[in-house]
């Protein structure tokens, strides 16, 4: 078959037009399935709580709203984990009452969580701070491409809460506790 001097019909090349446009499209969908990142099994993430009762550390699975993007996710995980598991479950350590999230930065695998000062409030010893910390480092890390947790207040990298129990001021990870 010679291409040389032959014409093509309108139809062959809508058809041609056509496939090659089903090819980019398969090719961008597969792409954005392939390396999108939602931290999710289904429609739901993996958040920690830590057990007063022998500090082990236990996943709390937490439906997952419409969010996929990891900002999204991971701001959501972060929300989910200083909300505390439910009431019913009495022997998780929680963060104190009135603790928000201010903001999540996701960047090279640190995820930075800014909390509000009502978490300097905390009236639990070290084990209730690091139970918090070591809950909060958990449920990140457990999201794709985030290996350490930052922990800002208000704002600003703090050295120690004021119990001075934990150091805050490195990124924590895992392998922290």
């Amino acid at each position: 078959m010679s291409w040389k001097g032959e014409r093509f019909s309108p139809v062959r090349v809508a058809r041609l037009l056509v496939g090659i446009a089903l090819v980019v499209i398969v090719a961008v969908v597969v792409h954005r399935w392939l390396f999108s990142s939602p931290a999710v099994s289904g429609s739901q993430i993996t958040v920690y709580y830590v057990r007063a009762s022998d500090e082990g550390v236990v996943p709390w699975p937490v439906s997952l709203g419409p969010a996929r993007d990891l900002k999204s996710i991971a701001f959501y995980a972060a929300t989910q984990c200083v909300a505390g598991p439910p009431s019913t479950i009495g022997d998780a350590v929680r963060f104190p009452q009135g603790t928000r999230v201010l903001s999540v930065t996701v960047a090279r695998g640190l995820a930075t969580v800014d909390l509000s000062k009502d978490v300097e409030r905390l009236a639990g010893g070290s084990l209730q701070e690091s139970a918090e910390f070591k809950a909060l480092t958990w449920t990140m890390t457990a999201l794709p491409q985030i290996s350490s947790l930052q922990v800002l207040v208000g704002g600003r990298r703090l050295p120690t809460l004021p119990g001075g129990h934990l150091e805050i001021d490195e990124p924590l990870s895992r392998s922290s506790w």
